[in-house]
């Protein structure tokens, strides 16, 4: 495939996370840059953080490798290690089934924008310690921790 369009690549606002965990992610953009592009292994998204929003809740993944490279702005590094500045030009990495919740959240006044990649697994289970949620992406669904379904937000 050559040279993807940007522009026909929709924009996903906010979070699929059941209330009232969807809130810090509100402002927060997300282009499928690797369905764009047809990539099937891997994905890859351009990640758009406005002042105060949250990449995700903190979370880790049971099969899948993530990687996030900030392209302009700064962004805060929260995980198990504590917290760190990523500017442009820094990049993380986070091993698929290392018990290391992260997330990221823009607290400058600029709009902070990061390249994510990640594998793409049918039998990952991504976990949120800071809260009692995961979701096994054989259930499809976000759960609490002992499987019950959280509502979906309408």
């Amino acid at each position: 495939m050559a040279k993807i369009d940007l522009a026909g690549i929709p924009e996903r606002k906010g979070s699929g996370y059941p209330a009232p965990f969807h809130e810090p992610c509100m402002n927060r953009t997300r282009q499928s840059l690797g369905d764009g592009g047809g990539l099937t292994q891997f994905g890859v998204n351009l990640l758009r953080l406005q002042p105060g929003a949250w990449s995700s809740q903190r979370h880790w993944h049971s099969t899948e490798d993530e990687f996030v490279y900030v392209l302009s702005g700064e962004v805060t590094l929260v995980s198990d290690k504590g917290e760190e500045i990523l500017r442009a030009g820094d990049c993380a990495a986070f091993p698929k089934d290392l018990a290391d919740g992260h997330h990221l959240i823009n607290r400058s006044n600029v709009v902070a924008v990061c390249l994510e990649v990640g594998t793409r697994s049918d039998d990952d289970v991504c976990r949120y310690p800071d809260i009692d949620m995961q979701i096994d992406s054989k259930v499809g669904r976000y759960t609490h921790r002992d499987g019950t379904l959280y509502p979906q937000r309408p």
